[in-house]
């Protein structure tokens, strides 16, 4: 019997503002009015409006999977701390929530680092392979490398489509930092090593700079272990 081919989910091009503006409502600093003002001005018709607030509403302001608490303290970040980069709460709700979203992340994040850059055509190859050849494939992963791009990622140029990496944008909140990890290892969803969570490929445009272990050996929703060759590994709390 043939395999069922893994779910799409994040299926509209979604513009960083609007994503910021879902999260400002979670953080309780704009009001959903404010954000349906935004879609609004976009004049979309009646369906595609629907799906594009079906893909912010579990971003932020209806979370799937149990990740209610994880857009809290996301959310939490940013009221504490506005000068926060939005950018990076953005990405990790995004590859937590998403899975497809964050299969193309790792993807331009893995061929970009490897070759210098890529090309939409070799990402589209590759989610073919694991997502099947449907049309929904191509459309829904050309909308995530839309929205990586609008969202400051990557740049796409030349007829060719080639995908080049944007500077990468360096974290120095400690508690951002840790959020982050948090959601690189959900999207894994698997251990890491310490040493390596820096350079995984789904998180490209952030660096975590130095001292991850005792960042993250502060978080109670991380848990740091050792392995047989005395690596440190990182995992999610089991709550």
């Amino acid at each position: 019997m043939a395999g069922t081919a893994p779910r799409i989910g994040f299926d509209r091009f979604i513009k960083s503002q609007w994503a910021v503006s879902a999260l400002k409502v979670r953080a309780g600093l704009a009001s959903r009015e404010e954000m349906s003002s935004l879609l609004d001005a976009e004049e979309m018709g009646s369906a595609a409006r629907k799906k594009t607030q079906t893909v912010l509403n579990r971003l932020w302001l209806e979370p799937l999977n149990g990740l209610a608490d994880f857009a809290d303290r996301g959310a939490a970040i940013l009221r504490s701390n506005p000068s926060t980069p939005v950018f990076a709460l953005s990405w990790g709700m995004a590859i937590a929530t998403y899975q497809f979203f964050g299969k193309v992340a790792e993807l331009v994040g893995r061929l970009a680092i490897l070759q210098g850059e890529c090309t939409s055509s070799e990402i589209h190859r590759r989610m073919s392979e694991i997502y099947g050849e449907r049309e929904g494939t191509y459309r829904m992963t050309n909308m995530v490398l839309q929205t990586q791009q609008d969202w400051g990622a990557i740049d796409r140029v030349g007829r060719e489509k080639r995908v080049l990496l944007k500077r990468a944008t360096p974290l120095s909140n400690e508690d951002l930092i840790r959020w982050v990890i948090e959601a690189t290892l959900r999207y894994y969803k698997k251990p890491l090593q310490v040493s390596t969570i820096d350079s995984v490929p789904v998180m490209y445009p952030l660096t975590l700079g130095h001292s991850v272990s005792y960042i993250a050996s502060k978080s109670e929703h991380l848990i740091l272990t050792s392995d047989g060759s005395g690596q440190q590994i990182v995992t999610l709390h089991d709550n």
